[in-house]
């Protein structure tokens, strides 16, 4: 299992369109083979803060089967528009 960690810094004010807008583009990340779960969070200190926790099967299955797909460019076009800078990605896994 991997858990892609993805940090976006949002427009301030637009917040709440990017949570409606994350919403509808979530059902593109689940229809991705090797997809386990998703979960976005908001920071209570900087609201315009949000953490996007994806847990995969592997890293392949996000970096191709998702990045790689026909549903990446409609993923970017739900949520892009309230970016405030580049998302950071990064992939981790559990320490055992």
């Amino acid at each position: 299992m991997v858990l892609e960690i993805a940090d976006f810094d949002i427009r301030p004010g637009t917040e709440e369109q990017f949570a409606a807008a994350y919403l509808e583009a979530r059902e593109l990340i689940a229809a991705t083979p090797g997809f386990v779960s998703a979960r976005m969070t908001r920071s209570i200190e900087s609201p315009s803060r949000f953490v996007l926790l994806v847990e995969w099967q592997s890293v392949e299955a996000h970096t191709v089967g998702f990045r790689e797909s026909e549903r990446f460019p409609r993923w970017r076009e739900l949520i892009g528009p309230f970016f405030a800078g580049d998302p950071k990605v990064e992939h981790a896994q559990d320490v055992r």
